[in-house]
């Protein structure tokens, strides 16, 4: 058995009350997920899930301390007890869950790994970065992939391991590996940041890898992980019925709409939050499909297709199970 300390049913919501705000680990800065701008303000879909979530919790969306971690110290923050959720480019894996005393409440981005090379290094496949350094940042399923997928195909690549996801993409901008490998995702926020711009590097279409990135809890408090996961579905359940930030409060008075959504005092009484959490959910981000296309999609500067994360009805894998 894992020798980590486990939340206690209620522990982390009564906490976060006591302390009246939410300790949300987010990256140190990822484009479209979780970045600080010259202003302190944090945007992205993991930021954005995060004040989803005080939302439903604290009753207000701006309830939410924002503690940026690297890669390698995501899980041991979370293990200790200094944030009560984490979203951070994390992917779901049954080792983690398994073996770090965790648990995902679902998956907010379907993602793979991949690798970006100078564009002028004319390699179009990672059968190509045959004898390569790769850089890849340290504590993430980048990393492992990359070993077994070399091994496998016997492409003797050499693994340039660095500490952060920014130290990683300046080595490779500097020249330091040929290619630096990640997830798809994370690779096209790390393209915007290349020095002679866009065109002067490509990401490889071809994808070594499943993952699933979603929000993470500490094991043991099942009240809390039930309600990370229902903010989560809720997301996608408004997208699934036409609610966005702008409509939801008019729309919100059909009561089909508020059984859809579990806005009664039934269910709000059994995930221990304020009726009309559901409400709160959408007007502190709006649906899924708002939160992809502002932070990912074609209102930012990714430009990203949604592909697997568009809804189930739309060739996607978002599908939110029904509330009753």
């Amino acid at each position: 058995m894992s020798g980590f300390a486990h939340a206690a049913p209620g522990e982390t919501l009564d906490a976060a009350r006591v302390r009246g705000t939410l300790r949300c680990g987010v990256s140190e800065g990822i484009a479209g997920f979780s970045a600080k701008d010259s202003a302190g303000r944090w945007s992205g879909m993991d930021a954005d899930f995060c004040r989803a979530v005080a939302a439903a919790a604290l009753g207000d969306a701006a309830k939410v301390t924002f503690v940026p971690l690297r890669a390698s110290a995501r899980f041991p923050a979370l293990r200790g007890g200094q944030i009560d959720l984490l979203a951070r480019n994390t992917t779901w894996t049954l080792e983690r869950e398994a073996g770090l005393g965790v648990q995902f409440a679902g998956v907010i981005f379907y993602d793979g790994q991949t690798f970006m090379v100078p564009a002028k290094s004319g390699v179009k496949a990672p059968a190509g970065l045959k004898g390569a350094t790769v850089c890849v940042e340290k504590g993430t399923t980048s990393a492992q992939r990359l070993a077994g997928y070399a091994a496998d195909l016997g492409l003797a690549i050499r693994s340039l391991v660095i500490d952060s996801s920014a130290g990683a993409a300046d080595a490779f901008f500097a020249g330091q590996c040929g290619a630096l490998t990640g997830d798809a995702s994370q690779l096209a926020a790390m393209r915007l940041r290349a020095p002679g711009g866009l065109h002067t590097v490509a990401i490889l279409a071809e994808r070594i890898s499943k993952e699933p990135l979603g929000p993470v809890v500490r094991a043991g408090d099942d009240s809390w992980l039930t309600l990370v996961r229902w903010v989560l579905f809720s997301l996608v359940m408004a997208e699934e019925h036409g609610l966005t930030q702008a409509n939801v409060r008019q729309r919100m008075t059909d009561r089909s709409l508020q059984r859809t959504l579990g806005a009664g005092a039934e269910i709000s009484r059994m995930l221990d939050v304020e009726p009309g959490w559901g409400m709160r959910v959408v007007l502190s981000a709006g649906n899924y499909g708002e939160m992809f296309e502002r932070n990912l999609g074609g209102q930012s500067a990714l430009k990203l297709e949604r592909g697997l994360n568009n809804l189930w009805t739309k060739g996607g894998l978002m599908y939110a199970p029904p509330v009753r």
